[in-house]
């Protein structure tokens, strides 16, 4: 069998039969945002992201200076959906011998200004030499209240912050030529592609508050990372179209396609957690300083389902980035 018929979350779910992560020091192993390990008194939170050119990005679309925040700040987003501080970062590069060094220059200004923004210090890492660009981020932080994904149940109530479908949206006026600096009204849409921005202080601050009963990072898009909320957790989910945050470059450029870029667009790196009933006072004094909406809730009918407007339940089709298929 050939990967394009088993699909990324099968050979994930392979390996992580293969490797299941018990040990003396393992907290949390494969599955999650993060892996966590205790080998000492506070808990370290590791994670890893690949990025590939031709498939993570367009050259000559992408900015490298973008590029270099972007391959960090993925890693880092995947910390903040942990409830965790990042701390250390390593850095694996291969590029093509006849790559520019003003390109490099770039990546590795974006990477820094990145990494000065979170705390993050640069330790190591390796290059090598490729046919295309391939840049590998390890990211380690710490967290005392880590949050994992199986947490959820049934009326649990589900929340997202920021705003959905951006980056969607962004990338697809990327490729129709749209620039950054050409337009004020499509700037913040292109750049939540381009340049996103992790929620390292919202997950920290939910973790601190023991808020979230499971949390998940929206990469593969809202009803991907729903999915896995739910398997992980047993359960199922319902979603309120009518309460999809959309930003008002969406409402302008997303046209009919909007609530579909909201749902299954995927790279917004937001933050997509549930937390039960009772701690809705303390997600409403948060809501001053972060932007968190409350989207649906936890069912134990498991299944993922829509509800519109006029209160009509659909089964969701579940759409989203997935590599090799």
């Amino acid at each position: 069998m050939k990967l394009e018929r088993l699909g990324e979350r099968e050979l994930i779910a392979a390996i992580r039969k293969e490797f299941p992560g018990s040990g003396k020091n393992i907290v949390l192993g494969i599955g999650d945002d993060a892996a966590v390990v205790r080998p000492g008194r506070i808990p370290l939170i590791l994670t890893k992201d690949l990025l590939v050119e031709d498939v993570d990005f367009i050259r000559s679309l992408h900015p490298a200076r973008c590029i270099g925040r972007k391959s960090l700040n993925v890693n880092l987003s995947d910390i903040a959906a942990m409830g965790g501080n990042p701390k250390y970062a390593l850095l694996g590069l291969a590029f093509p011998p006849d790559l520019s060094l003003t390109w490099v220059s770039e990546f590795m200004a974006g990477f820094g200004s990145a990494a000065r923004q979170a705390g993050v210090a640069l330790i190591g890492g390796d290059v090598s030499k490729a046919l295309t660009i391939m840049i590998s981020v390890t990211v380690l932080g710490e967290g005392k209240n880590t949050v994992r994904r199986s947490g959820a149940r049934p009326g649990h109530r589900i929340y997202v912050s920021g705003c959905l479908g951006d980056a969607k949206l962004g990338f697809l006026l990327t490729m129709k030529g749209l620039r950054l600096g050409r337009s004020k009204s499509a700037d913040p849409i292109l750049r939540a592609f381009l340049d996103p921005v992790p929620r390292i202080a919202l997950g920290r601050e939910l973790a601190r508050r023991n808020i979230p009963s499971s949390m998940i990072d929206v990469s593969d898009g809202l009803s991907v990372d729903l999915m896995h909320i739910c398997e992980e957790s047993g359960t199922g989910a319902e979603i309120e179209l009518a309460r999809l945050p959309l930003s008002p470059g969406m409402r302008t450029f997303g046209g009919k396609k909007a609530l579909d870029y909201a749902l299954h667009g995927g790279e917004d790196f937001e933050l997509l957690f549930t937390a039960a009933p009772g701690k809705q006072n303390l997600l409403e004094s948060l809501k001053k300083r972060f932007k968190i909406t409350m989207i649906g809730r936890m069912t134990g009918k498991k299944g993922i389902y829509s509800v519109d407007r006029f209160g009509r339940k659909r089964r969701l089709e579940i759409k989203g980035y997935e590599h090799f298929t």
